[in-house]
């Protein structure tokens, strides 16, 4: 029996692999409010790697989400939790603070997974990870899940723009 050793940022694992090969796949995001999108990216991200594939998730720091986007709703610890409790993900990080590609040198991906809604250079990306010797393939999730209330901006806007009648909140 073959044990296969994942180096992990907490903690090593071990995995029985009976002679399979298991991919890394590394996907980011925010995951502010949490949403289909969300599971979409994160289902398709998973199958790039196959049935045996494992799926690292690197959730956004609050710095880099000011520093990106814009002030999230939702505290870093919980969003990580969140992500956590999500069926397809095998693991949940939150990024550093500093340094993105440190965590990828932690997590050592086989492929690295950008959102549609994302906003990287995949040139540049991949061009810093050959200069840092990270052999991971990065691949652009194009598809979407479509829906009234599929980004979490769209979510804010409909909150912002509610006309909630008196007393709604005095239970919260």
């Amino acid at each position: 029996m073959n044990i296969l050793l994942i180096n992990q940022i907490y903690h090593p694992i071990s995995y029985f692999t009976r002679g399979v090969t298991i991919i890394t796949i590394m996907a980011t995001g925010t995951f502010d409010l949490i949403h289909p999108g969300h599971g979409y990216y994160l289902e398709e991200s998973k199958k790039l790697g196959g049935d045996d594939a494992r799926l690292v998730v690197v959730v956004a720091r609050e710095s880099t989400v000011r520093a990106r986007k814009r002030v999230p709703i939702v505290p870093e610890k919980q969003r990580l939790k969140v992500v956590q409790m999500l069926k397809v993900v095998d693991e949940a990080i939150l990024g550093s603070e500093t340094d993105m590609f440190s965590t990828v040198s932690k997590i050592n991906p086989d492929i690295i997974t950008i959102g549609p809604d994302q906003d990287f250079d995949l040139d540049w990306l991949r061009k810093e990870l050959e200069e840092r010797s990270l052999n991971a393939e990065v691949v652009k999730i194009n598809g979407y899940h479509e829906s009234s209330l599929d980004s979490s901006c769209k979510i804010i806007k409909k909150i912002k723009e509610a006309d909630f009648p008196p007393g709604s909140f005095k239970h919260c």
